[in-house]
């Protein structure tokens, strides 16, 4: 387990604004903060170095790309062990359909996020990833009709 960073005000609150806009320049950033410019670049480049920062990415809007359906699948494993839940993990990581994943309590082993352009690819991930897996118990599937509260990388709270 990884340990927690520690972090003052000053790394909060610079996390906070590159959170929402990653490509502020250190001078702006410095202004809002209350500290030299080389002193935000310093905090940046240590907050990358340890693993706090892991990357600095385009949130896209989906809307605006080719129409794509959302599913939500949640997967029931036959077995859990390190070695079988691994393998699944790692063969569903190989996927691009697979956006995100979660390994979670309750009957549901794991939550998929998987996006997929029609119903018929869908068909197809199923049939090669989940219907013949004997790993997997079964899977349900939760079909998207519309987003309500989009992703936003900064919505969440910084941990205090």
């Amino acid at each position: 387990m990884q340990e927690n960073a520690d972090l003052d005000s000053f790394d909060r609150r610079l996390l906070a604004l590159v959170r929402r806009d990653n490509l502020q320049p250190a001078r702006l950033l410095a202004e809002k903060v209350g500290l030299s410019e080389s002193a935000v670049s310093r905090r940046l480049r240590r907050l990358r170095d340890e693993g706090v920062i892991i990357a600095d990415v385009a949130v896209v809007d989906p809307a605006r790309l080719a129409r794509a359906l959302t599913m939500h699948v949640l997967v029931e494993m036959e077995r859990e062990g390190t070695a079988v839940l691994d393998a699944l993990i790692d063969k569903l990581t190989a996927r691009p359909e697979v956006q995100a994943a979660w390994y979670v309590t309750g009957d549901t082993d794991l939550i998929l996020y998987v996006v997929v352009p029609t119903m018929e690819a869908y068909e197809v991930f199923t049939r090669e990833m989940l219907n013949d897996d004997a790993r997997v118990r079964a899977f349900k599937t939760l079909i998207s009709i519309r987003e309500v509260l989009p992703f936003d990388p900064a919505r969440r709270a910084l941990a205090r």
